[in-house]
């Protein structure tokens, strides 16, 4: 028999219920499989309000990159699809320039200087290639040194005639050692002349990037700052307007409308105004009571970590001795998933024998849900089935996902 759980009234579960879709209680984090974040009302209101309207894009491209500088330091900035779009479009501004005769020869045609180089460890994947997103402008991935180590004159080695940009790649799913560090990184490609590309979708911290010597850096708008989907480029005014130039070409299928850049904008502008310690302190709370949930369960080892980028947030990592709990991290985490409502963790190292509770996303009432549920299952974790293939079940669900969802 499946463990059952009883569930709290949520009045987002009525959503949920009316439109057939399943719920969800997200403990992964600022995943765009699960719709990234929850907005803000105001953010939803102003993009609700938009779509009421005409209005000039070009202009409210300009006012988004007045509230771009203002959040990032950079001189300007401009907003696409996705931040995934972003590095798609700040990869080809680097190439093109602001000359729209090669803005509209990309991808067939990618000019003398298409090299992107990117440290080996950076090259992850974060729901699909990174290599794709700079592959699609027309560019080619240039792998600096090995995927645990790269150094100081392998990436001078890289710079040729060639060479458009380096792509400095910062992720929780990059390797996190042996890489050269990102004022290194800077200080290697500005001696060459080449300019520096961030992606730094999923962080907290949208001056540093900047003020460090970044010549563009792309975040996310729906992740932390919980918007609408975009991305957002910013950096130096030049390349900002040869990125915004792709619009003319293999930007146009990549474009933003003006829904989401009226709540990306509020959203900005609500990051800027937002009580980030009293977020902290909530996040806190919720992890101190997971401990205290789980402590002494056989087998179950909780323990609180930092992010591995340097967000200023924690998760609660729980490992599992399989021999002694009686089931796996990952056949716990599958089982978690199946349950309704869902409880999705975060389990991309789930084959490493834990997964973790990010709190950065919970709605009032969803921390005692998860704390209540999750010590049932822990208690009983003998009962729940486990193989060798739940890792990779786990791992591939994203595939999974997609192949299935009209069989």
């Amino acid at each position: 028999m499946p463990l059952q759980h009883t569930i709290q009234d949520n009045s987002d579960w009525a959503w949920h219920d009316a439109n057939r879709l399943s719920r969800v209680i997200n403990v992964n984090g600022t995943m765009t499989s699960l719709g990234a974040s929850r907005a803000h009302p105001e953010v939803a209101h102003a993009t609700a309000q938009a779509m009421g309207h005409f209005l000039r894009i070009h202009e409210m491209q300009a006012r988004a990159s007045e509230t771009i500088s203002a959040l990032t330091g950079a001189e300007a900035g401009c907003l696409t699809a996705s931040a995934s779009a972003g590095i798609t479009f700040a990869v080809a501004g680097c190439m093109t320039g602001l000359d729209p005769v090669r803005a509209e020869a990309l991808p067939r045609n990618p000019g003398p200087r298409s090299e992107i180089l990117v440290q080996a460890g950076h090259l992850c994947g974060y729901g699909a290639p990174v290599s794709t997103a700079i592959e699609l402008a027309g560019a080619t991935v240039k792998s600096i040194g090995q995927s645990t180590l790269a150094m100081d004159h392998q990436l001078r080695g890289g710079v040729s005639p060639m060479t458009a940009a380096g792509l400095y790649v910062v992720s929780h799913h990059v390797v996190h050692y042996g890489q050269i560090p990102f004022a290194r990184f800077v200080e290697i490609c500005h001696s060459a002349g080449i300019p520096v590309i961030v992606d730094a979708a999923s962080e907290y911290d949208l001056q540093g990037f900047i003020a460090a010597g970044a010549d563009l850096a792309v975040y996310s708008a729906h992740k932390f700052m919980g918007g609408p989907t975009a991305g957002i480029i910013a950096g130096r005014r030049d390349l900002v307007r040869a990125a915004y130039l792709q619009n003319i070409g293999i930007g146009r299928g990549m474009k933003i409308g003006k829904e989401s850049m009226a709540g990306a904008i509020c959203a900005m502008e609500m990051w800027m105004a937002r009580d980030h310690a009293a977020a902290r302190s909530a996040e806190r709370s919720a992890l101190e009571m997971w401990m205290s949930q789980f402590a002494g369960i056989p087998g179950i080892l909780p323990r609180i970590v930092s992010d591995p980028t340097g967000n200023p947030l924690d998760r609660l990592q729980i490992d599992v001795d399989a021999e002694v709990a009686g089931s796996t991290a990952a056949a716990i985490a599958l089982h978690l998933g199946r349950l309704d409502p869902a409880i999705v963790v975060r389990n991309h190292e789930v084959e490493l024998g834990y997964f973790q509770l990010d709190p950065c996303n919970l709605a009032p009432g969803e921390a005692e849900i998860v704390g209540r549920t999750l010590r049932e299952v822990l208690l009983s974790a003998s009962s729940i089935p486990h193989s060798a293939d739940d890792a990779d079940d786990a791992r591939n669900g994203g595939v999974a996902a997609y192949m299935s969802w009209l069989s």
